[in-house]
């Protein structure tokens, strides 16, 4: 029962250990994107914005994830397009 307990344990913190991972790699996506965005004239951005949404609106969810799952995805891409971090 020890040694179970111990495996989970272990398991957990691999998990853990790849969720920062995840994070961080999305955070500093995150900054590239919105200094990408930033160094861009006014009418470049505009036309970035418009092709990745209107790309967004063809995706058909796939089986995998969720319509809760592809939500979170649109809302967070227009977020970052529309309202970039400070």
């Amino acid at each position: 029962m020890k040694n179970l307990i111990a495996e989970l344990l272990l398991k957990l913190a691999e998990k853990e250990e790849e969720s920062k991972e995840l994070v961080a790699q999305v955070e500093a996506l995150e900054i590239v994107v919105t200094a990408l965005l930033r160094h861009m004239r006014q009418d470049e951005q505009q036309t970035l914005i418009s092709d990745i949404e209107s790309a967004m609106d063809q995706v058909k969810p796939q089986t995998q994830v969720s319509d809760r799952d592809s939500e979170l995805l649109q809302q967070y891409i227009k977020k970052l397009l529309r309202h970039p971090r400070s």
